[in-house]
């Protein structure tokens, strides 16, 4: 599961929510993956209606959702520490304000339970991944006084529950948009707890993504990126009543006018098909970069982390899908000091980063993950290991994305131009590749597909000059 660093939403309020008097304004917090952001955004569309406009003041908050991930380390104590401090903003409001609703979502809600309102009494509301769809119902019950916890698996499809994106909302957040397309997770990995928090594998029908995507671009998106847990285990039901791959699905969205770009994160090797693959080859919206992740290059630790492929087959894979995209970027996830991983295990890893070469991945010392087999390990690696091993790691890693980077100076392409840049005149935006990419350029070229010139590179991103500035509709 691809990582984020933790991040609020920051969103204006649409100014067809929240009018009148009575509004309500809700603050959401979102802590890791790309799912998570997307689910906050998803939870603000359903609570619209309900007369709440999002804030990104906490103090004014009739509302606050912390929307959790269970992935980094002590993930818990951190929620716990986060409640603790809007208690005293809470409190300092005063005994005349109108009273703070807390809520806690996402995987560590859905992990904890009741174990938060112990810890925490002052939650109102405690809710896993798979309810966020029922908050109204939730809150009501709130509002009678009650403490609700909900972490059940509900057989209901909340996507079927939920309303419409409004297209106010989805334009006041840019032009990119993540779209979920597949949940859960049937791999069971020893290391991880996503099988636990977001159930079993499933797909949303094809139609029903498709009728969403046509909406944000509608609303102004110009690229999607789609998501999943397991992103390319995707397998729903499409409009001629088959079973649909994730790559079948891309071609279909390909089709929509106005959609300059597609994405998908996060996959599994196992589950690279030649749909996928041809995709990668055939469709020029889909992106030439791909995440992939392997976690470690010993066959030993790939065995005990149940991740049922093998080094060889992750090498032999990435060789098919270079071979129809040459200039495929990759990206993965590492997983250092796993429990029984010995000095040759580590050097397993770095020998298959010098091999296969990665432009950017995200690296982790080995946590245990409370209910997962491997924390019950007696070989765990000591922390100092972990430690000095992880900064070996790191250092091959970033030097593959600097020289990655610098490979591309004095190089063309196109740039989907997203926001204004830290100094004036400046803009923002992302390469084919995902790099960050800054130029001068004037704020009407926002939102457009611009030819640039890369000049410059800096550890994370690049510099460019804009050629010759094209029609602002054209993208």
């Amino acid at each position: 599961m691809v990582e984020t660093s933790t991040q609020q939403t920051d969103i204006s309020p649409a100014p067809e929510q929240g009018a009148g008097k009575d509004s309500k304004k809700v603050f959401v917090k979102t802590y890791g993956c790309q799912m998570n952001v997307y689910d906050s955004t998803r939870m603000t569309d359903v609570l619209a209606p309900e007369g709440y406009a999002e804030t990104t003041v906490i103090e004014d908050a009739d509302l606050v959702i912390l929307n959790t991930c269970h992935i980094r380390e002590k993930a818990a104590e951190k929620v716990y520490s986060e409640i603790g401090r809007i208690r005293k903003i809470r409190d300092a409001r005063g005994a005349d304000a109108k009273p703070m609703k807390i809520g806690v979502a996402g995987c560590v809600a859905q992990a904890e339970g009741e174990e938060i309102m112990r810890r925490a009494p002052i939650v109102d509301l405690v809710f896993g991944p798979q309810s966020y769809h029922r908050l109204p119902s939730l809150l009501k019950s709130v509002a009678a006084g009650e403490q609700v916890v909900e972490t059940e698996f509900p057989e209901e499809d909340k996507f079927k529950h939920l309303p419409a994106a409004k297209s106010a909302v989805t334009k006041a957040r840019g032009f990119t948009s993540f779209l979920t397309v597949q949940e859960g997770c049937d791999k069971f990995c020893t290391f991880c707890v996503v099988p636990y928090t977001r159930g079993a594998e499933v797909s949303r029908p094809a139609g029903d993504i498709v009728a969403e995507a046509r909406s944000l671009v509608a609303a102004g998106v110009k690229e999607i990126t789609l998501l999943g847990q397991n992103v390319n285990a995707y397998h729903g039901k499409g409009e001629d009543q088959t079973s649909w791959g994730l790559g079948r699905l891309l071609e279909e969205l390909s089709g929509i006018e106005g959609l300059a770009r597609l994405r998908y994160t996060t996959s599994h090797p196992r589950d690279m098909d030649d749909s996928l693959i041809a995709a990668h080859r055939d469709i020029p919206s889909v992106m030439p970069y791909l995440h992939l992740p392997i976690q470690s290059g010993s066959d030993r630790m790939l065995a005990a982390m149940n991740r049922r492929h093998t080094r060889r087959d992750y090498v032999e894979l990435i060789a098919k899908i270079r071979a129809g995209r040459p200039d495929l970027a990759l990206s993965g996830d590492f997983i250092v000091g796993f429990p029984g991983e010995t000095e040759a295990d580590f050097e397993d890893t770095m020998s298959i980063i010098r091999e296969v070469g990665y432009a950017q991945a995200y690296s982790f010392k080995y946590s245990p993950r409370p209910g997962t087999p491997a924390a019950s390990h007696d070989d765990q690696v000591p922390e100092e290991v972990k430690s000095e091993r992880l900064q070996r790691l790191q250092e091959l890693l970033n030097a593959q994305q600097i020289a990655f980077n610098a490979s591309k100076v004095g190089d063309t392409m196109d740039i989907l131009l997203e926001r204004k840049g830290r100094e004036p005149g400046q803009l923002g935006g992302r390469s084919p590749w995902l790099q960050p990419v800054h130029l001068m350029a004037p704020d009407d070229l926002i939102g457009t597909l611009q030819t640039v010139r890369i000049t410059g590179i800096t550890k994370y991103s690049l510099s460019a000059e804009l050629i010759a500035p094209s029609n602002a509709n054209a993208a």
